[in-house]
């Protein structure tokens, strides 16, 4: 079959029922451990969770992090494989950590003049340029030599943003077991080390063939890495001059391997539970341009209300309301949809806001068809003061995290 054959079945390869019996098709033991909802474990192999993507179950892969052998013995997981050992994988445990604190934040804005000031240097153009760098790369799938490449561009770009204070501002990399492409941290410090963060996943993947076919990721998640990107540009460059310093550490996250199963934001998380840290707050950005499914004067942004934090997402429509152009609609995505969930599963606050209310969000993800032609940059702008009011007006604010 000719290659743009198949790229042309593609939409309708997916749904095919074949893809629901591809166990038996690819065979195989269960050698990972996912959840697929707050108390829900069960057993797959890789093959199996493409599947589950596919068919649009959000799950995280918790192999390398829980106690596998204390799962079974509590009833979590059932219908052990003959052969499987259930010691050989992580040694945590993570039943016991408690739901996400509710702090009290602002009810409203204390910084609209600097904010709207940051609004302004806002620029579309080197963000379509960054973007274009981005969607270069054959695919970002974490487990490709190209998702690594991917991952050094990206370090490179905020390498050069922080230069000139690269002694006190810190970047750090999160490197992963058992895949190369790696998660990166960029950390402003606060007079406090409570940290307000800003998150995306730089991965891409194509879900037909993850390691052969091209994943150009455009708006999955391209446009929410570029769009905290100019954020932590602008914020960079008033931080340079001397006119930005944060009560609480700021940090920008840029995840690997979310597509996997949220695997690079676990691992962060679980280190930063496993070092006691405390987190204000986080704000994910994944998926922030497309509006193609939309009607004019109908555009807007989608705040995610399940399994996120009540009080976070307050504030979040405060800075919308204040901030953006356009309004944000409520809407659910089901469990474990972003890296967001790493956080609520360790026990901090986190919220997320995408394009759209799910119902209009991309059809053209997780595909070749993911691509910057079908960017509204009018909408990443929106996005991208989002981000600025948010890390701006909760990095300042002096909440209260003694509780």
């Amino acid at each position: 079959m000719k290659l743009s054959i198949l790229l042309a079945l593609i939409p309708s390869i997916q749904s095919f029922p074949i893809f629901d019996n591809q166990i038996q098709l690819f065979g195989g033991e269960p050698d990972r451990v996912i959840k697929v909802g707050p108390k829900e474990y069960k057993l797959v192999n890789e093959e199996q969770k493409l599947t589950l993507k596919r068919n649009n179950i959000k799950f995280i892969d918790v192999t390398n992090s829980i106690n596998v052998k204390q799962a079974f013995e509590e009833g979590l997981l059932e219908n052990v494989p003959t052969g499987f050992n259930i010691q050989s994988l992580g040694s945590k445990f993570l039943s016991d950590i408690a739901p996400p604190k509710n702090y009290t934040y602002p009810e409203t804005i204390s910084y609209k003049s600097d904010v709207k000031d940051f609004i302004s240097k806002i620029d579309t153009d080197k963000m379509y340029e960054n973007l274009s760098k981005f969607t270069s790369f054959y695919t970002r799938y974490y487990k490709s030599e190209t998702g690594y490449e991917s991952a050094q561009w990206l370090e490179g770009k905020l390498e050069e943003i922080i230069a000139p204070v690269k002694d006190v501002v810190n970047l750090s990399r999160v490197n992963h077991e058992g895949w190369d492409q790696f998660s990166i941290i960029a950390s402003i410090p606060g007079k406090v080390d409570s940290k307000v963060i800003v998150g995306a996943h730089q991965d891409s993947v194509n879900l037909l063939f993850p390691s052969l076919m091209r994943s150009p990721g455009a708006d999955d998640d391209g446009s929410g890495t570029v769009t905290i990107l100019e954020a932590f540009r602008i914020l960079m460059d008033s931080y340079v001059k001397g006119d930005f310093k944060p009560h609480h550490t700021l940090e920008f996250h840029f995840y690997s391997a979310e597509e996997g199963g949220l695997l690079g934001s676990f691992d962060v998380y679980q280190k930063y539970y496993q070092q006691k840290e405390t987190v204000v707050g986080l704000l994910q950005q994944d998926m922030t341009g497309y509006t193609g499914n939309m009607k004019e004067g109908e555009i807007h942004m989608g705040l995610i209300t399940d399994y996120t934090s009540s009080g976070l997402n307050d504030f979040i429509r405060v800075i919308v309301d204040n901030y953006c152009s356009i309004p944000y609609h409520e809407t659910s995505c089901g469990y474990a949809c972003s890296d967001h969930a790493s956080a609520i599963e360790h026990g901090f606050p986190a919220s997320f806001v995408i394009e759209s209310e799910f119902a209009y969000s991309s059809k053209f993800i997780h595909s070749v068809y993911d691509t910057i032609d079908r960017i509204d940059w009018d909408h990443v702008k929106e996005h991208t003061k989002l981000t600025l009011g948010f890390a701006y007006e909760l990095s300042m604010a002096k909440v209260d995290t003694d509780i």
